[in-house]
């Protein structure tokens, strides 16, 4: 897949498309992308075995300046809480649930790393 340079949002739904390949070569499931909320967003809902997964991606061409990892703060996993919760009420879910996020650097296509770490937070 090339990448298009002409935007920064086309460029992140680039790495998110990547990022759900990569996921789904790991064993994960899409079930859904880019899921909306007044406040919120989740980049990728997927599922791993029993388990529905709220995945947060994060992108830097490199880690010169840290990790894009080091990006998810305390207001921005409060927002993907919030945006989970809304989503499994819409559904009408009740599941085991966890939050992932995955780290990408690397120049696209091909040089991509990634990084993912599973249950990076908990929602409390």
């Amino acid at each position: 897949m090339a990448l298009r340079p002409f935007s920064n949002r086309q460029r992140g739904h680039d790495i998110e498309s990547l990022t759900a390949r990569w996921l789904e070569r790991q064993g994960l499931c899409t079930i859904a992308r880019n899921h909306h909320i007044r406040g919120g967003e989740t980049d990728l809902i997927m599922r791993d075995g029993d388990t529905l997964v709220f995945v947060e991606v994060r992108y830097r061409a490199s880690t010169s300046h840290g990790s894009p990892l080091e990006t998810i703060t305390p207001a921005k996993q409060r927002k993907l809480i919030r945006a989970a919760r809304f989503y499994l009420l819409d559904k009408r879910l009740s599941c085991p649930c966890r939050f992932d996020a995955v780290g990408v650097t690397g120049e696209p296509p091909e040089g991509l790393h990634f990084e993912w770490i599973k249950s990076a937070f908990d929602a409390f």
